[in-house]
């Protein structure tokens, strides 16, 4: 397991039990006490755990979400939010996913899980810019998924590439589906994103899908991003959580976008 994989973990366990040691981290790892106390410097570094005598504590700041105004945190940060809403809003969008797909992935720790619950008898090719969804869908071992990096420039602090040749590379494709994510959907029907690197790609992206699926669960509603990623007109569907209130399904009922419900 590589240590972005432990991080995520990590971050998870400090979430549900408020605190780890680095002797149970390393029998849950199967790694070395060192290799654990090497993980905990490095993410005191990055400022998403205050180390402690014999493991380590979370910041709060590492679990509060960001502010609209406020940079985007890691992907792997993002990932232990609403982690259980984040899978079922992934189930649901996979039952749209049929035979011969050419699907566009966006770089967001809500996508990330979507491969997973893909049929395995069905032939499915991926086209991302996420190498966090890379990594997770790797361990699936399923050979009728076929991945396509778009390539570019790494971000190593939002695990995902950008840039010219990334933009360059996804004029290449027009995806069947389209499945993004987003920071934040207004009262004006916009939708508005933090990641001002990716945001060119995930427009082509909406641009060149035939349709385009915008998963949001209901804590994204009425709130705004740093950066306009695109009116609601044109997104087809919004798979969202029952708990949405009503004022934001009437607006986006005015704006004829199909509301899917996951379980």
């Amino acid at each position: 397991m590589y240590y972005i994989e432990r991080k995520s973990k990590i971050l998870k366990l400090l979430q549900d039990e408020h605190s780890v040691s680095v002797d149970s981290l390393a029998i849950t790892f199967n790694v070395s006490k060192e290799t654990i106390r090497r993980d905990l410097r490095q993410m005191e570094s990055e400022g998403l755990l205050t180390r402690t005598h014999g493991g380590a504590v979370p910041l709060t700041t590492a679990f509060t979400a960001p502010s609209p105004s406020s940079p985007e945190l890691p992907v792997d940060v993002r990932g232990t939010f609403n982690n259980d809403l984040k899978h079922s809003l992934c189930k649901k969008a996979a039952s749209y996913i049929k035979e011969g797909d050419n699907v566009y992935i966006d770089n967001s720790s809500t996508t990330v899980y979507l491969a997973q619950y893909v049929p395995e008898n069905i032939q499915v090719t991926f086209i991302t810019n996420s190498i966090s969804f890379l990594i997770e869908s790797s361990q699936l071992n399923n050979p009728n998924l076929t991945f396509v990096c778009l390539g570019g420039i790494l971000n190593t602090n939002n695990l995902s590439t950008y840039g010219n040749i990334a933009l360059h590379n996804s004029h290449d494709y027009y995806p069947n589906k389209a499945f993004l994510s987003c920071t934040g959907i207004s009262e004006e029907r916009q939708i508005t994103d933090s990641s001002i690197n990716e945001v060119d790609i995930k427009k082509e992206m909406i641009h060149r899908a035939k349709e385009v699926f915008l998963l949001s669960d209901h804590t994204k509603f009425n709130k705004n991003g740093q950066i306009f990623l695109s009116n609601i007109e044109n997104i087809h569907h919004i798979i969202t959580d029952p708990i949405v209130d009503s004022y934001s399904h009437n607006f986006i009922d005015r704006s004829h976008t199909d509301i899917i419900f996951a379980e």
